[in-house]
């Protein structure tokens, strides 16, 4: 059962090419977003499909993974766990945001490039 703690397993499709950073160190730090959809059918018998959204952060091998294989658009797989981080904004507000810090990342569809490289 430890296993099961804190643990977020998602498939979807990037919503914008992952923003990488290079820290100092060297060590990378992507952030992306990704959604994913579920479909169903309403009482009057339509297809309906929710959309969800999720901030992903990523560091070291996982980040470059994604900076190299992904762009917008690109569908993943990935695995984590949530985070909740507290940051000041530009107007001096105090917000909180949560986020899956990727462990694990699996390209299925990139951007033509031979993911196994």
């Amino acid at each position: 059962m430890k296993t099961l703690r804190n643990k977020v397993n998602l498939i979807g499709n990037l919503g914008m090419t992952p923003e990488v950073k290079s820290l100092d160190g060297g060590q990378k730090l992507a952030k992306v977003s990704i959604a994913t959809n579920e479909t169903y059918k309403n009482n009057k018998g339509e297809k309906v499909t929710e959309t969800q959204w999720h901030n992903l952060i990523a560091w070291g091998k996982v980040a470059e993974v994604l900076e190299k294989y992904t762009k917008v658009g690109s569908k993943v797989a990935v695995e984590g766990k949530l985070v909740n981080r507290q940051y000041t904004d530009k107007a001096g507000q105090k917000r909180q945001t949560t986020e899956v810090q990727l462990s694990e990342v699996m390209v299925l569809s990139g951007i033509g490039k031979d993911v196994t490289e």
